[in-house]
């Protein structure tokens, strides 16, 4: 008879050689996947919960599919937990610890409660509809418990009214959801989870309206440096609109919160992005979770709405993005959001085949890393752009293909073009370039990359900017440059790290 360890065994190696399935990100065993919902950490372990269509490899029916991790790097596969109902399928929303019952579910010990949004139809009527609801766990979340009651919230107003994320405000000692109801936010307050009483809402004229609003989540992070001074982030992820070339992305808020209502300290047209790629939409923040410092842990769906149903996977589709701290900092242009990806990802490299470069000048024609192969690996490199024009790297090369980061001096922008990158025929905006703003930080230029078998990462100038990217490239695009044109570049540092593949491990032990 085959044992379980068997089965995953089987299922590990299978992984390593599925062509475009990443080796350091999580994706679903099988099948569809998009936002990440309902994370939450618990005697020990981090919650991925995520939606999650088990029938097929396009958007479907939703379920919230289910993994747990120890490290936020290895991932195991748990059964789907919420399943559609007499209420609908089962749309985005979080979970959280209710530590001392106060919704009267658990005798009195804590236990886990999911606050997430049914999705059906209006009786009689093509409308969607949607409205909040519950379910619960008193095992740590193997299994689930719908709410007898539910739904617990509903709006007729807005046919758009979902993706709640819950958290408790310890000062005014109440839950808060902060929900998206159309093109705006609304707040809501409860002390049980169960009954809650409208606040306030924001939104109907700040930030972009590019498209319908999203995944809300509000969170409060100290400024670096600054003793005692914190703010609060409303973040808000913006659907696809076909008038706008970037698609799905997500934007964010900084003011102040006091347990009702959010005031933006920036205008009104001030639009902050949290990320200038193609590929981060719907991210949240994880629930019950104690950073150095008093990050936030995030993670993010690596796709986008203009083409997600499209990509060319087979048996599975979508990943998320690499975890990463939330923090604020101050900087020339005001307080902004940086990230950094969780240190837990350096348990993946291979320190015996690293490599290390420093004081290296480079001129138009040389590469410093001919020699250097590799379909997923992390790079940090720290450089002055001196008198060259542009510098950069050229990743996953081969005769035909190449995904090009660069930085030009001129206009001080950070750049990926992935119009030569490998399969980009599914859709006409794929095969891209786009850019950030990225000032020199004491006149050199920080960059991080993460390179897996289908995506790319990068973390500038310690997380002020950052930029996802899907990639496609033949498994035989393995080749690597750095580049300088126009002139000569300084390189003060450059590390090479190739990554174990997470499936290369022994499975999770399972409880």
């Amino acid at each position: 008879m085959t044992t379980p360890y068997l089965n995953e065994k089987f299922q590990n190696e299978k992984f390593q050689n599925e062509k475009f399935r990443p080796q350091f990100h999580f994706t679903p065993s099988a099948h569809w996947m998009n936002d990440p919902n309902g994370m939450v950490y618990f005697e020990g372990e981090y919650h991925l919960f995520y939606q999650h269509h088990p029938n097929g490899t396009t958007w479907g029916p939703m379920h919230w599919g289910h993994a747990v991790s120890s490290d936020l790097v290895h991932w195991e596969h748990l059964p789907i937990a919420l399943k559609p109902d007499h209420n609908g399928f089962i749309f985005s929303g979080s979970a959280v610890v209710d530590w001392k019952d106060s919704s009267g579910l658990f005798g009195g010990r804590p236990g886990l409660v999911a606050i997430f949004t049914h999705a059906d139809q209006y009786p009689d009527s093509d409308r969607p509809r949607q409205r909040q609801s519950l379910a619960y766990s008193t095992d740590q979340g193997r299994s689930w418990t719908m709410y007898e009651n539910n739904p617990v919230l509903a709006n007729e107003l807005y046919t758009d009214f979902r993706d709640p994320k819950v958290f408790w405000h310890e000062q005014k000692q109440h839950w808060v959801m902060v929900l998206a109801a159309g093109d705006h936010v609304q707040f809501y307050t409860s002390n049980d989870l169960k009954l809650w009483t409208f606040a306030s809402e924001f939104g109907t004229a700040e930030g972009s309206h590019e498209g319908v609003w999203e995944c809300p989540d509000l969170i409060e992070l100290p400024v670096e440096g600054s003793e005692g001074e914190c703010k609060w982030v409303l973040i808000v992820s913006i659907g696809d609109h076909p008038d706008h070339p970037e698609g799905s992305r997500t934007q964010y808020f900084i003011g102040q919160f006091d347990g009702r209502t959010f005031t933006n300290e920036n205008a009104a047209d001030t639009v902050l992005w949290l990320d200038h790629g193609r590929d981060n939409y719907a991210g949240v923040t994880w629930s019950d979770v104690q950073r150095p410092d008093q990050a936030k842990l995030f993670i993010g769906w690596m796709s986008n709405w203009k083409y997600c149903n499209l990509t060319p996977t087979k048996e599975w589709r979508s990943a998320m993005t690499l975890p990463r701290e939330l923090r604020l900092r101050r900087t020339p242009s005001g307080i902004r959001v940086v990230q950094q990806p969780v240190s837990e990802l350096q348990e993946l490299r291979q320190q015996e085949q690293s490599r290390q470069w420093g004081g290296v000048t480079i001129r138009p024609g040389d590469n410093l890393l001919k020699d250097v192969t590799g379909d997923r690996y992390e790079l940090i490199c720290e450089f002055d752009v001196g008198s060259a024009e542009e510098v950069g790297f050229h990743l996953r090369t081969s005769d035909t293909e190449k995904t090009v980061v660069g930085y030009r001096a001129a206009e001080r922008k950070l750049f990926v073009c992935r119009t030569h990158s490998g399969e980009s025929a599914f859709h006409p905006g794929f095969a891209c370039r786009h850019d950030a703003r990225l000032e020199p930080l004491e006149g050199r230029i920080h960059l991080h990359l993460f390179v897996d078998h289908s995506s790319i990462e990068i973390f500038a100038n310690h997380g002020e900017v950052a930029v996802t990217d899907q990639i496609f490239p033949d498994p035989s695009s393995v080749g690597l440059e750095l580049y300088a044109r126009g002139g000569e570049a300084t390189i003060h540092r450059l590390d090479f790290h190739p990554l174990q593949s997470i499936y290369s491990y022994a499975p999770i032990s399972r409880r």
